[in-house]
């Protein structure tokens, strides 16, 4: 077992392209803070949507590898070198949209034992050590099954790291609080003429908003802000990127957030209102 020294950070995401739009201002500025950022993706995707023409042909196995290699530019990007596949490439599907046949898919992540699961995600806990973890809340932010499935496992797996004696210090879940965001899309809906996009989306349609109160924790990734952008774009097959917005496949717009936020769940809270830095109140070295 290979100890990290050090801040050490661990986020888990359902499918490429999650981690740059939730956290990649903070992944970035992290990274180029030297702390020791790892990524644990679920699946490949298989199942996305594909925004170009041009990669339309892509399905699958196909688009998986593709996703896969979008992934390792985007972390490129925001100069995250620790990026896993949980269990190992191809362990998990892509579930598809929930509701639909594809769930039913042995193979997918919806239908993984999450002990087992969790167990591949506990060795990567076991490893890297990390003081604070990131993922999605009991929704997935929401409600795809794999956000689902991902919010279960690595909250098992926290569980499991703390019996086995090594807790994590801090759990975060992803948070957009709704006063900022209503900002963001009135700002988006007064450019809106002067970008790409044709139609903004709605508040509600972006995952994880919460009242503003349920925020204990800014990020500003201002100084990211670009790094993030990039790694989005890299994510070709899934979002076309006009800074400062962004549309996934349902061809609706929304803002790029640059500062990011966070609901801690587990650990104890740093001084003040609110934590500017998930490592608040940890102790260098623990």
């Amino acid at each position: 077992m290979t100890e990290q020294p050090g801040r050490r950070l661990l986020l888990v995401h359902a499918h490429p392209d999650d981690e740059s739009i939730n956290n990649g201002a903070t992944m970035a500025r992290y990274a180029a803070e030297g702390a020791h950022v790892t990524l644990v993706t679920c699946t490949l995707g298989e199942r996305g949507e594909v925004i170009p023409s041009e990669l339309a042909h892509l399905s699958g196995a196909a688009l998986g590898q593709h996703r896969r290699s979008e992934l390792a530019a985007a972390m490129s990007l925001l100069g995250v070198h620790d990026v896993r596949l949980l269990g190992g490439a191809g362990r998990y599907s892509d579930s598809g949209m929930m509701g639909l046949p594809d769930n039913d898919d042995p193979a997918c992540f919806w239908q993984a034992d999450v002990d087992e699961a969790a167990a591949h995600l506990l060795e990567v806990i076991h490893e890297v050590r990390p003081q604070v973890l990131v993922t999605y809340d009991d929704n997935g932010g929401y409600g795809h099954p794999d956000h689902i499935q991902a919010h279960r496992v690595a909250m098992r797996a926290a569980e499991l790291a703390a019996e086995a004696g090594r807790p994590i210090p801090k759990v975060y879940w992803n948070r957009v609080p709704r006063p900022a965001l209503e900002e963001a899309f009135d700002r988006l809906r007064e450019d809106l003429p002067g970008t790409p996009f044709t139609k903004a989306a709605a508040v509600d349609d972006v995952p994880g908003v919460v009242p503003e109160d349920r925020i204990t924790t800014v990020i500003d990734g201002t100084a990211h802000a670009a790094a993030k952008a990039a790694a989005m774009r890299a994510h070709a097959t899934q979002i076309t990127v006009a800074e400062p917005y962004f549309m996934l496949s349902n061809e609706l717009a929304q803002p790029i957030l640059s500062t990011e936020y966070y609901e801690l769940v587990r650990g104890e809270r740093g001084a003040g209102e609110r934590e500017t830095d998930l490592f608040a109140g940890i102790e260098e070295g623990a």
